[in-house]
């Protein structure tokens, strides 16, 4: 498998506090890898230097071994797709032509969408359970049927790779799983999946690799480990990062926190 996105010793800060150091890390084709880490550690940040909407104070992000700062943003959409956690949306868009923006790296100026293309935004809206709303706007969508909207979106856009910022958080249970489980499918078909979750059974039920990031004994956010779901949820790790205490039973090859309690 060859390496499609990196990053070496980055370092970042907002108004001079540092938020993030020491940063390096190598993703895979065909991985699905969850950033984990309390509240505030810094995931968000992370998946936002990795796409390379914000800038580091030092260090350097490659996208197939190039700067990605060198790249201009719509070849950048080509290799990146991004799920954040929510968005703003300034006119009333219908869910079909929000999906359809998945489109635009591939479209000239006024250029209409080919048959190919609109195969492939009705294929993403198949494939998020939302062809029942394509005719609906945005605006008037729950929390989590906005959601979807914007995956598929991700997905029309065939990128090699997909960034997702807590994609399951306004998601029902059903949803939650039949998302992580399409994730999952798409890495195992070759693709990338890099996402930031909350629920720790979740990430280690889907995720082939985990990354903990939180502070160091210095104060410094950094990573802290990085590897299979049965090497990072820890008691140790679990204790001083997410201030819990659980029993971690490995069932059918599965980590699973069993009687989670607070410290």
């Amino acid at each position: 498998m060859s390496v499609t996105l990196q990053c070496k010793d980055l370092q970042f800060s907002f108004s001079k506090n540092p938020q993030l150091a020491d940063i390096n890390l190598s993703f895979q084709e065909g991985e699905f890898v969850g950033l984990i880490g309390a509240n505030g550690a810094g995931k968000s940040t992370l998946l936002q230097l990795l796409l390379g909407l914000l800038k580091a104070d030092s260090g350097e992000v490659l996208l197939h071994g190039e700067n990605i700062d060198r790249i201009k943003r719509r070849e950048i959409a080509k290799q990146l797709a991004f799920v954040p956690q929510s968005i703003e949306l300034p006119f009333a868009f219908t869910v079909q032509q929000l999906v359809a923006m998945g489109r635009n790296p591939y479209l000239g100026a006024f250029e209409l969408e080919t048959k190919q293309d609109k195969i492939l935004i009705e294929q993403a809206m198949q494939q998020t359970d939302i062809m029942h709303l394509q005719n609906r706007h945005v605006n008037t969508l729950s929390g989590g049927e906005k959601q979807r909207v914007i995956i598929a979106r991700a997905l029309a856009q065939q990128s090699p790779t997909i960034l997702l910022d807590e994609p399951i958080a306004s998601l029902d249970i059903c949803h939650q799983l039949t998302t992580l489980q399409l994730i999952k499918s798409l890495t195992q078909s070759g693709k990338t999946a890099i996402t930031a979750l909350h629920d720790l059974n979740l990430a280690t039920r889907y995720c082939d690799r985990l990354i903990l990031i939180g502070k160091r004994q210095d104060g410094i956010t950094t990573i802290l480990c990085d590897g299979t779901p049965e090497q990072v949820i820890t008691a140790e790790n679990l204790k001083t990062n997410f201030s819990i205490e659980a029993d971690i039973i490995i069932r059918n090859g599965n980590v699973q926190l069993e009687n989670i309690i607070p410290m």
